[in-house]
């Protein structure tokens, strides 16, 4: 299959990914006819807090991260967003300005889809209207367990939980590292710590034996021990 056949929308096996799967192939093809394919690179913004959206961005390949900015100018990463992720779509659906930045934490390959898309089959296609009202179910539920972990588990707990949690979403590399690479202040982004505080426990981490470094790179040696240190056993 060339690559312009895969990149329309009823051919995309990205799409079995989100809600777009719920459409049929006449939905699909009036997607493909409009949307706009577009290389982000890393360090990019797909949008800002408090930006207007005009349409979602359906993620081909690449990762990006979902932050929000504190009161004290603190950047909370409250999502890290991969392949088949559909971002925007409920201020898009709400018509009000975004509460997260998206950010490429590499380069990436997005579809911009035009609002009408997502607004007028949810009104026309029950499936379809289910379909976002389950992700977005998902993504509170995530909002919820992130929530309560901040107020109940410590900091060395949540590290190891958000290491496991890339490990287990993003893979590894040939080498054995996890796939997507974060810098020290972006996982103290996501635990909601200091980044001295993420340096050290990491460090700590290492000592244990638990995990390998190599310069940003990170390799869980003893997952069981970090799933022990996150139950508390």
């Amino acid at each position: 299959m060339d690559n312009h056949k895969e990149g329309r929308c009823e051919n995309c096996i990205i799409r079995q990914l989100n809600a777009l799967k719920a459409l049929d192939k006449k939905e699909l093809k009036k997607i493909s006819d409009s949307k706009i394919t577009k290389s982000i690179k890393k360090g990019e913004a797909l949008f800002q807090e408090g930006e207007k959206l005009n349409g979602v961005f359906c993620v081909r390949n690449g990762v990006s991260k979902l932050s929000k900015m504190s009161d004290n100018g603190k950047d909370q990463i409250v999502k890290i967003a991969t392949k088949g992720e559909v971002l925007g779509q409920r201020s898009v659906i709400t018509e009000e300005t975004t509460n997260l930045s998206a950010v490429a934490l590499n380069d990436m390959e997005v579809c911009y889809i035009p609002k009408n898309h997502l607004t007028d089959n949810i009104s026309d296609n029950v499936a379809f209207t289910k379909a976002v009202l389950l992700h977005m179910a998902n993504d509170l539920k995530y909002a919820d367990d992130v929530i309560v972990n901040m107020a109940q588990k410590t900091v060395k707990q949540r590290v190891a939980e958000t290491l496991r949690y890339l490990d287990k979403n993003f893979g590894t590399d040939p080498d054995g590292y996890i796939a997507v690479t974060l810098t020290r202040e972006d996982i103290a982004n996501v635990v909601g710590t200091a980044k001295e505080a993420c340096i050290r426990t990491l460090t700590l981490f290492k000592k244990e034996g638990w995990i390998t470094t190599d310069g940003k790179r990170i390799k869980i040696e003893d997952d069981k021990a970090l799933y022990r240190l996150i139950e508390g056993l």
